[in-house]
């Protein structure tokens, strides 16, 4: 069992491992490097201050007291104290203080829960080792809702007011600069003044003296990892948060953008009085902060539904419906349940619980269905224990020294969707790539398929073009050729015709059958080409006539449409009108011309004979020669035209450059006697 359950095993590690390990390269990248920062700059904030470390005094002994006052709202702060007025009602103390718990207390019937109280606390820094350097006071933390003022030697130094609004003082470090005292003397005594309402948590941290060089490395390190710090990560997230909102505009049926979108501004806006001053009255403000847990809650476990795809619907209905019944009932209006030091902890224990149930359920229900849904439940559950131990430090459970990890819920949130909308773009990237792949195949597939139909396509064009030439060859044969060999036999058979009228018909055939293959010679759209092989054959028939020819043509332009069976047309055309020339006109001269127009081309032969009467020649019943010849004309989208009279007769081909062309646009005017 175990030599096959290790192997087993083994694979599976690996197959998880490469089918995540680009997915979360980057994610872990990130990480290390935020680590590596981290240490990096505790190393050197450390190193800074060792130099001025034996010149610091760490206060952890203070003496104690409370004042009660008959006031409802915080007072100026006077600006000069003298312990010794104070009533004698000092206690020694150990720091970090935290007075005792409001949420364990019950509220004192006998006075307002609204009325304040006055801690102070009394500090002496005789030990200080005496120093030049300017003095600086830092705590960790002081924490109330009312005026802090440090008196040294008696005289005001440092203030902090409420002005209204709550004042950050959970996660800003106490830090004041006390200047050079005379002669580098430590001062004699610090007094602390800490005004709040009766029934708030109070905690004071152990308290550092020293040189400003030497604290400041103390200072800057929480300011930075407990306010700068978050505060950035924030912005981060909700400048993602954003872009996802743009996203989401495009692509409306993907809610998940929007979800993140929600997520992100809930985790800015509930941070947000944190690191700015946010003009919001103090009962709004904390209704504000209680319910965005509560929102957040609500809108990760639709995150995580969309991600396992299970509905959960009671769960669901549990979430609404207790998220819409606390946002009702902190209201400020009817304040069901007021903002108070015993209620809102007890709210805060509801929304940890709503926290847990939604990231076991839905972390059971995405186990086997969704690897980012169990990745989310984690995240839900680490950000759950973060806001536990805030929880524990906000109600002085654990010493004011600690540090408020509830900070980086929204790192731990932005990191959660971060990675899953990486993978998301990852896989989108490979899919698309897979995709265009496939397409790629089935292009090379389909470019096969065509090329193999076109080379079919071109073997049956092949082949019906020797089969349409040939049927062209044999119907011009038959047609020409043939009729005229007949004709002759006939005639020899009849003793009909004389031996020169059969040496004249021979030749004649032999004219027809060389027109037909020079009909095939390949011609270029070049209608000059044409006619030189026409007088090429025709030039020995000619001479042995005695007729002149006189070849007057110029550059034509080419004829696009100019194939055999068109050029076999015109061959025949103007081989019937020179035939005619040496049958009936008794010629000794005979020109041909070119020229061309806007519309086409146009060849004429002009001879010196006595001329015929065009019209009498057309209706000849015996001679179809003029009729073919126009028919021949029409074929080819062309045009004939004859004039004739005692000096001679002129025929006129007219071409067009386009088979669409007219043969009426040609120039040449009507046929006349």
């Amino acid at each position: 069992m175990s030599s096959a359950f290790l192997p087993w095993l083994r694979a599976r590690l690996l197959e998880r491992f490469s089918r995540y390990r680009f997915a979360s390269f980057w994610a872990n990248a990130v990480l290390v490097v935020s680590l590596a920062l981290l240490v990096i700059m505790a190393a050197y904030f450390s190193a800074a201050g060792i130099e001025h470390e034996s010149a610091v005094l760490h206060m952890t002994r203070a003496d104690w007291q409370e004042e009660d006052t008959n006031a409802t709202a915080f007072r100026r702060l006077p600006l000069a104290v003298n312990s010794k007025a104070l009533p004698p009602a000092w206690q020694p103390v150990e720091l970090p203080l935290a007075l005792p718990v409001a949420l364990l207390s019950q509220a004192d019937g006998s006075a307002s829960a609204a009325a304040t109280r006055i801690t102070w606390l009394r500090l002496s820094a005789r030990d200080l080792p005496a120093t030049p350097a300017p003095l600086a006071l830092y705590g960790a933390r002081i924490k109330t809702d009312g005026p802090i003022g440090v008196y040294v030697n008696g005289r005001l130094a440092y203030q902090a007011q409420v002005q209204g609004l709550l004042w950050n003082s959970t996660r800003t470090p106490l830090w004041v600069l006390l200047g050079k005292t005379p002669e580098g003397a430590p001062p004699d005594e610090i007094l602390l003044r800490i005004e709040h309402k009766r029934s708030v948590q109070v905690a004071v941290s152990s308290l550092w003296l020293g040189p400003v060089e030497a604290l400041e490395v103390r200072h800057r390190m929480r300011q930075w990892l407990q306010q700068d710090l978050p505060a950035m990560l924030s912005a981060a997230f909700m400048a993602v948060g954003v872009f996802a909102l743009f996203v989401w505009f495009k692509r409306s049926h993907e809610t998940g953008y929007l979800l993140f979108f929600n997520l992100a501004t809930t985790s800015f806006l509930r941070g947000l009085h944190f690191y700015v001053s946010v003009p919001v009255a103090n009962d709004w403000f904390a209704w504000l902060t209680v319910n965005s847990l509560f929102w957040l809650v609500a809108v990760v476990h639709f995150a995580l539904r969309q991600l396992h795809g299970r509905p959960l619907r009671w769960l669901t209905f549990g979430v609404v419906a207790w998220t819409v019944l606390i946002g009702v009932l902190t209201l400020p209006g009817p304040a069901i349940l007021r903002n108070t030091p015993q209620v809102t902890p007890l709210i805060y224990i509801g929304a940890a619980l709503m926290g847990v149930a939604v990231a076991l359920v839905g972390g059971v229900s995405a186990w086997r269905r969704s690897s980012e849904g169990r990745l989310v439940a984690v995240g839900i559950g680490v950000c759950v224990l973060l806001g536990v131990s805030d929880w524990l430090l906000q109600n002085n459970f654990v010493s004011p020294e600690g540090w408020y990890l509830g900070a980086y819920t929204n790192a731990v949130t932005f990191s959660v969707f971060g990675v899953l909308m990486y993978r998301r773009y990852v896989n989108a990237i490979a899919e698309v790539e897979r995709v265009n792949a496939g397409l790629a195949e089935r292009l090379r597939a389909r470019e096969a398929e065509l090329e193999l139909s076109h080379q079919r396509l071109r073997e049956v064009e092949k082949l019906q073009t020797i089969s349409d030439e040939r049927q062209r060859l044999m119907q011009d044969m038959h047609d020409g050729l043939g009729s005229s060999l007949i004709s002759a036999i006939h005639s020899v058979e009849s003793g009909g015709m004389s031996d020169d009228k059969v040496s004249q018909l021979l030749k004649s055939c032999l004219d027809d059958l060389k027109l037909t293959i020079d009909s095939m010679e390949p011609l270029e759209d070049d209608l000059l080409l044409l006619l030189a092989t026409l007088r090429y054959r025709l030039g020995p028939r000619l001479e042995s006539s005695g007729v002149a020819l006189r070849w007057n043509v110029q550059e034509l332009p080419a004829l696009d449409w100019l194939d055999p069976t068109s050029a076999l047309h015109i061959l025949r055309i103007v081989q019937e009108s020179i035939a005619n020339i040496l049958r009936h006109t008794r010629a000794s001269e005979i020109r041909v011309a070119t020229a061309a127009d806007a519309s086409g081309v146009q060849v004429t032969i002009e001879d010196n004979g006595q001329g015929f009467q065009v019209e009498k020649a057309m209706n000849d019943a015996k001679g179809r020669g003029m009729q073919n010849q126009q028919r021949r004309a029409q074929l080819v989208g062309g045009r004939v035209s004859w004039r004739s009279g005692p000096e001679g007769t002129l025929f006129t081909l007219w071409l067009p450059l386009a088979r669409g062309e007219r043969a009426g646009r040609a120039n040449p005017g009507p046929a006349v006697a």
